[in-house]
């Protein structure tokens, strides 16, 4: 146990300093005694000051013989702090390159800080191995000390041994580390202990930290019931079943943070010498405070080695996990703690989570890995979080970057070949039969999933379908571009086809281009003109719309219309056209525009598709604008708005949806170039919810800034503000362009 006179030197120190008026630099410099040396010695992160110091400290105060002599007592009371049994350390060494957790620390002083309720604040701190639960403990408790004048006790419970001691052992330890006699012990027996323990500690004001936790059997027992103590618990575990106790789940650093850290450990001159290595070896370490001290030290001891050298050995995935060891530090090993004490079905499945391509994955993409039952999965699932293997948020479960590495060395060390590909194979296959069904939802002729479709996941609304695209959008996009490698052409159309009405839905994804690319590719490897066409189109309308690149999408409208005709395919002519138009439009060429836009209507009309006819009709309306006809865009566009109440549930809901919020974005863009701003704001409000109530975000964005600037225009500078300020809050399914003019228009406000 520590003793108080620690702290009490620390605290005399600071109030003599503070009565002669001294600043820590100025008593560092009257002393000779570093900044940071005295500033250890007042927050009492030092007990032991040698009887130099003291006297260098004394003299740079200027003390008179009894207040030296006061400050001498003190630090000799430091350095004679009652024994500890073994077993039990009275806060050990701390780590001085300690970096980050500024929010868990202010969490946890507040915690302390908190008025005496006859209860103990009990904190359970949890993360993966080598997220520094530890080190964060002890760096807490040495800054709350002084909060804590009876002591603080440390307690390893060794809760990833074989055998970890039981709490009847931990208890016994505790009460003799707190100076219980033998005497009253034995009085009280075994049986006594418990009573004991609570006792000592109700009557105290410690604070005991209780590292490295098994279990709640194993913690439950050692938590206080009563007193004006602080538990502070580290676990690997969650300890889910302990009631009445404050949670501190930790993580990585963040990417600032691990610099610094690895800086502090490795050298600042190092660091400074190549920053962008550095940056490179912490995100190789996953910022992962375990893995970057073991970098750090790597650096340290071999100054013939630059951080880049390190950085490129890193960058082999395959040696990581045995390049991140330095002396007696195993990064592997803390991993292989936690994962010997899985059960099989637990052990198995983390195993198999290794080919998971996507930094996320649900309960339901696990089950397919290992064949097992959506409940037994979240089983073994929850096992892994509680064990502190697996990430979680909401439904999504998240491997770490370096026990993925982990799980995949375990893989092939007890899998075999053959199984490993089948599970590969059952997880692709799972996600690209979902995606189709979930697609689907938003194409002419199919919406809800059939009957006979029996899945794992909830797909029952397009609400759901969207939701789960969106989550497993790069599970299944990995499952697509194995697809294409693999040669299965019919495959990669059919998921590109599903999808095609959902696109509009996440325009800017990012990845769109990619998907219709490849749909393309793998339809001229099927020698099928009619499909090749298709796909051909698909890929303009993602060069123009995704990306902005109009003359190649132009070309690949003009391969899609040779197609289309090889095939004798009106719809696909119409729909050729109809992106040549949208592209000239974009180019200004308005009368070549035209052209395409008769053109595409003639040939949706001539086919009966009311979905294209209805697109082609839209477009002129938009190419009308664009043109300056503003009063005829108004009026066409009111038309077309007309003509879809007329069709009714001809028209596909989705797609329907889609346009009439595009109209009334028409509509309202025509209103603001009249300068008729009152309608105007009228029909953007309209269809920034109509985009909203679709769930594209997108779109949504694209009308918050043209609502924003019709606002800004009549002078509603705060509305025009609150447009902005929407549409920053988007998120990353945002515009990116709507999100830069939206800072534009924020920042120009703030300069008015």
């Amino acid at each position: 146990m520590a003793d108080a006179g620690g702290a009490g030197f620390g605290i005399l120190l600071r109030q003599a300093r503070l009565a002669a008026s001294l600043t820590i630099e100025a008593l560092a410099e009257a002393s000779g005694v570093s900044v940071r040396g005295i500033g250890d010695l007042e927050r009492g992160r030092r007990a032991t000051p040698q009887r130099g110091t003291v006297a260098a400290l004394a003299d740079g105060l200027g003390l008179g013989e009894a207040e030296r002599e006061r400050l001498l007592a003190a630090a000799r009371s430091g350095r004679n702090p009652r024994h500890a049994p073994a077993g039990l350390l009275a806060l050990p060494r701390g780590i001085d390159d300690f970096v980050g957790r500024e929010a868990e620390l202010i969490r946890l002083a507040a915690l302390a800080g908190r008025q005496p309720t006859g209860l103990p604040v009990v904190v359970a701190v949890s993360g993966p191995p080598g997220a520094g639960k530890t080190t964060l403990a002890l760096h807490a408790a040495r800054e709350l000390a002084d909060r804590f004048p009876d002591g603080h006790l440390m307690v390893d419970l060794r809760g990833m041994d074989d055998d970890p001691p039981g709490p009847a052992e931990l208890m016994l330890r505790v009460l003799k580390a707190l100076g219980i006699a033998d005497r009253d012990l034995a009085k009280a027996g075994p049986q006594g202990h418990p009573e004991l323990y609570r006792q000592a500690l109700a009557e105290r004001r410690c604070l005991l930290v209780l590292d490295n936790g098994r279990d709640e059997a194993q913690v439950r027992p050692l938590l206080p019931s009563a007193g004006a103590g602080m538990v502070v618990v580290t676990s690997r575990r969650m300890l889910t079943g302990l009631e009445n106790i404050h949670r501190l789940p930790i993580g990585e650093l963040s990417p600032a943070e691990a610099t610094a850290f690895l800086a502090s450990v490795a050298g600042q001159e190092r660091a400074d010498a190549d920053p962008a290595a550095l940056a490179e070896v912490a995100k190789r370490c996953a910022h992962l405070p375990l893995a970057l001290r073991v970098a750090g030290n790597w650096l340290a001891t071999r100054t013939g080695w630059t951080v880049r050298r390190l950085a490129d050995r890193l960058a082999l995935e395959e040696r990581r996990l045995e390049t991140l060891t330095a002396g007696d530090l195993h990064l592997s090993a803390a991993f292989e703690l936690s994962y010997r004490q899985l059960t099989p079905a637990a052990g198995r499945l983390f195993r198999f989570l290794a080919l998971v391509d996507g930094p996320d994955f649900s309960a339901a993409g696990a089950a397919q890995l290992t064949g097992q039952h959506l409940y037994d999965a979240e089983d073994a699932l929850e096992e892994l979080v509680e064990t502190g293997l697996l990430g979680t948020g909401q439904d999504r479960y998240r491997l770490h970057d370096l026990l993925c590495l982990y799980a995949r060395s375990r893989l092939h060390a007890e899998e075999s070949a053959e199984d490993i590909a089948a599970a590969r194979t059952a997880l692709h296959g799972w996600l690209l039969d979902t995606a189709v069904v979930a697609g689907r939802w938003y194409e002419p002729d199919h919406g809800a999933p059939p009957p006979t479709w029996q899945g794992v996941v909830d797909l029952s609304t397009a609400g759901n379908a969207r939701a789960w695209l969106q989550a497993e959008g790069a599970n299944w996009l990995a499952a697509f571009r194995a697809a294409a490698t693999a040669g299965d052409h019919a495959t990669v159309v059919e998921v590109a086809e599903a999808l095609h009405w959902f696109s509009d839905q996440w325009i800017f994804w990012g990845h769109w281009p990619e998907v219709f690319a490849t749909a393309a590719r793998s339809a001229q490897a099927l020698g099928d003109p009619l499909v090749e066409a298709t796909q051909l189109n698909y890929h303009a309308w993602a060069l123009l719309i995704c990306e902005g690149r109009h003359h190649d999408s132009l070309d690949r409208s003009a391969q899609a219309l040779a197609a289309a005709r090889q095939a004798a395919d009106l719809p696909q002519q119409g729909w050729a056209r109809y992106y040549s138009a949208w592209a000239l439009r974009l180019l200004g060429d308005h009368t070549a525009a035209a052209h395409h836009h008769r053109e595409a209507a003639r040939h949706f009309e001539a086919a009966g598709d009311l979905h294209g006819t209805l697109q082609a009709v839209s477009a002129r309306a938009h190419a009308l604008l664009l043109a300056g006809r503003y009063e005829e865009s108004v009026t066409e566009a009111v038309r077309i708005l007309a003509f879809l109440q007329h069709a009714g549930d001809r028209i596909e809901p989705h797609i329907a949806a889609i346009a009439r919020a595009n109209l009334q974005t028409n509509i309202g863009r025509a209103h603001a170039s009249l300068e008729h701003w009152s309608e105007a704001a009228g029909h953007l409000r309209t269809a920034v919810e109509l985009w909203r109530d679709s769930g594209n975000i997108g779109m949504e964005s694209h009308a918050l800034i043209h609502l924003g600037n019709a606002l800004l225009a009549t002078g509603q500078r705060e509305q025009a503000r609150d447009a902005f300020t929407r549409c920053l809050g988007l998120g990353t399914a945002a515009d990116p362009g709507s999100v830069s003019q939206a800072r534009e228009g924020l920042a120009a406000l703030d300069a008015r």
